[in-house]
């Protein structure tokens, strides 16, 4: 029998991450699992690089962009979903399918529940797919959740 005891929730705070987590809180709680919440902040330059002259220090904005998501974390389960669910929460800067990836080894989650935004070929030529490349590297299964508003129309 396969036991889900930890689903991870990659947000972005976006509608579809939200979707995403309404199934993964519906699936915690029928299966008496808890809920890690993570939210990755894109590095802007890389580690160890900084503003110089007149160029900002970007990864210093990045760090406070993080604190702030960090709070903003806490605030999309209710205090009772929180305590029933065991809800963990956190935050990391750095590639986004790189740092779930991470999270999901370190924590040994054991299902990731994430939305994907269905952007069209180019972006999606251009841009990739965090969703897509989580799928192709997490070490357990993915559940991609596409927002109900966007469904595909045939052309």
């Amino acid at each position: 029998m396969i036991k889900l005891k930890r689903i991870l929730v990659p947000t972005d705070f976006s509608e579809t991450a939200n979707v995403a987590l309404w199934y993964a809180r519906e699936l915690a709680q029928s299966l008496g699992a808890s809920i890690h919440l993570l939210h990755v902040v894109p590095e802007m330059f890389g580690p160890g690089r900084t503003g110089h002259g007149f160029v900002p220090d970007l990864n210093r904005y990045a760090e406070t962009i993080r604190q702030q998501a960090a709070a903003r974390l806490t605030t999309v389960l209710t205090a009772s979903e929180r305590d029933e669910l065991h809800a963990q929460f956190a935050t990391r800067i750095g590639a986004p399918f790189v740092e779930i990836v991470r999270y999901a080894k370190e924590q040994e989650i054991d299902l990731i529940v994430m939305g994907t935004h269905g952007r069209g070929p180019v972006a999606h030529m251009l841009m990739g797919s965090v969703a897509e490349r989580v799928v192709r590297k997490a070490p357990c299964p993915v559940l991609t959740v596409r927002h109900p508003e966007h469904e595909f129309v045939m052309p």
